[in-house]
């Protein structure tokens, strides 16, 4: 799908696919375009209408000219979960496109896209979707990316602006124009002759392929016949596949392309070296692993005495996802109720995840976008294992929030409910008195168990057995009324003594 590009000499710096990143708010359209840029249909696949992978996509364009030429699109998820993906997305791209729909305008997660797109220092344009609709509203869009501070051309700014209609396909070609346009700007290429230069888009564990992982070849060649590194894991290159699953003899700068037969689940993230032997990959790898081995190790969590800890197995299918999870789950921790991850992975729930909950006291297991396989069903099915497994990162979320609500531990704490002030004593008969007094706080109410204060020393306790006000008997008396009230103390209460009345609340 590259375009053909004539030979050149070492050292020259060429044009390549750009690589561009659709960032925005979830729900405004960044699957939509995709969708009707590549003729395929992504969004019905997505659990919840929400893409949830970033997935690599090489497509052809044909410009105004009648050139074929190729753009790499990453497809970033827009729920808040998927942060660091998006992030990432916009560190591997070239060009970013800023998603926002000319109904809604500028929405906090459309600020952290362009954020993120600035962190990466790459040029970016903007791209109003969803014209089409009745509420679209292109000069209202743009008023409401200037009160952001996005200034689009035409608007007293110099950020390229795209109206378009993924639906009906409206301004969708001159938006692919426009990114061309800013690739050619900005000298977007690849010098011949540069050592390969490659980045993890997102990794995989299939049962058929083995551990595979989506590679982002930016600089220089990927060539069959050596080995790849991405930090702790590393793969022969004997087969390379474009996104489409066709074999293909390299990858070229600008390509997306998917290897497997990887030693280990890749990050999604790392940057990627080629090496000629298996004996070097084996020790780049080593290298990293004693790294690793070295630096301290951040998740186990501090649980104090009055703390309940909830410990967590996570598993998902893609390594993009896993960290998505991670940061979900750990959103929903509190401090009564700390969450460690005792356990992650890759992959369906198995047996062996199991086990690891059998032994380390109420543990619970969480899946994303992966099933059960059948030892472990028939063990979950003899019971006491907690086990879940969603396809929608926000319901995993108030699931594991719900497990914290239930760990939480109850206090019982002692409130006061009223204060009054003794005025008048009536009578008094062993353990018996008929008092007056003012509520000075809160509500005094039959039955109310009581302190006694003298001069702010306490005396005695007491309950109140029968209240009066205006010599008519009542269930409770306000703040500020006087009252009568028959009580039950050992202690005799006198004038000016001044009483509390408490109760236990179990939060």
């Amino acid at each position: 799908m590259t375009t053909d590009i004539p030979k050149t000499e070492k050292g020259t710096k060429t044009p390549r696919p750009p690589v561009v990143a659709i960032l925005g708010h979830v729900d405004h359209g960044k699957s939509t375009l995709l969708d009707y840029i590549r003729k395929t249909n992504v969004v019905e696949k997505e659990a919840g209408g929400i893409t949830q992978h970033l997935g690599a996509y090489e497509v052809a364009h044909k410009t105004r000219e009648g050139v074929e030429r190729s753009i790499t699109f990453l497809d970033t998820p827009g729920h808040e979960a998927f942060k660091g993906i998006r992030s990432r997305g916009a560190t591997v791209a070239d060009i970013g496109i800023l998603i926002v729909s000319a109904e809604e305008g500028v929405k906090p997660q459309t600020v952290e896209a362009l954020l993120a797109i600035k962190k990466a220092g790459i040029p970016y344009l903007v791209a109003a979707t969803k014209i089409d609709k009745p509420e679209a509203n292109v000069e209202r869009t743009k008023q409401s990316l200037a009160e952001h501070e996005i200034y689009v051309e035409g608007y007293g700014g110099d950020v390229p602006f795209a109206a378009i209609s993924s639906k009906t396909g409206e301004g969708v070609s001159d938006l692919l124009d426009l990114i061309l346009l800013v690739a050619e700007l900005h000298d977007i290429g690849s010098v011949e002759g540069a050592p390969m230069r490659a980045f993890v888009i997102e990794s995989n564990v299939n049962k058929k392929k083995g551990i595979f992982a989506t590679v982002i070849v930016k600089e220089g060649v990927l060539q069959k016949g050596g080995f790849l590194v991405a930090e702790n894991a590393f793969t022969p290159t004997r087969r390379i596949e474009n996104v489409q699953g066709a074999s293909i003899e390299k990858g070229e700068p600008g390509m997306p392309v998917v290897i497997a037969g990887w030693s280990d689940v890749p990050r999604a993230g790392a940057a990627c070296r080629l090496v000629e032997t298996k004996r070097e990959a084996e020790a780049l790898v080593q290298g990293e692993e004693e790294k690793r081995r070295k630096r301290p190790d951040n998740t186990a969590t501090t649980v104090l005495a009055e703390t309940a800890l909830l410990p967590l197995v996570i598993k998902a299918d893609t390594a993009g996802s896993l960290e998505a999870v991670e940061a979900e789950v750990q959103k929903q921790a509190t401090e009564k109720v700390p969450i460690k991850i005792v356990a992650r992975g890759i992959g369906a729930i198995s047996e062996s995840d199991l086990k690891s909950a059998k032994g380390g006291g109420e543990i619970a297991i969480v899946g994303f976008n992966v099933g059960i396989d059948g030892p472990a069903k028939s063990i979950i099915e003899r019971g006491g294992i907690t086990v879940q497994t969603f396809d929608v990162i926000y319901a995993l979320g108030e699931w594991v929030g719900s497990l914290v609500k239930k760990r939480t531990p109850k206090v019982t704490v002692t409130v006061m409910k009223a204060n009054a002030r003794i005025l008048k004593i009536f009578t008094t008969e062993k353990d018996r008195q008929v008092i007056g007094g003012k509520v000075l706080e809160g509500m005094l109410e039959t039955g109310d168990e009581f302190t006694i204060f003298r001069r702010e020393a306490l005396i005695g306790k007491g309950k109140i057995r029968e209240l009066q006000r205006l010599k008519e008997k009542v269930s409770s008396v306000p703040q500020g009324a006087e009252f009568g009230a028959f009580v039950s103390t050992s202690i005799d209460i006198m004038p000016s003594d001044r009483i509390e009345a408490a109760k236990s609340v179990e939060q």
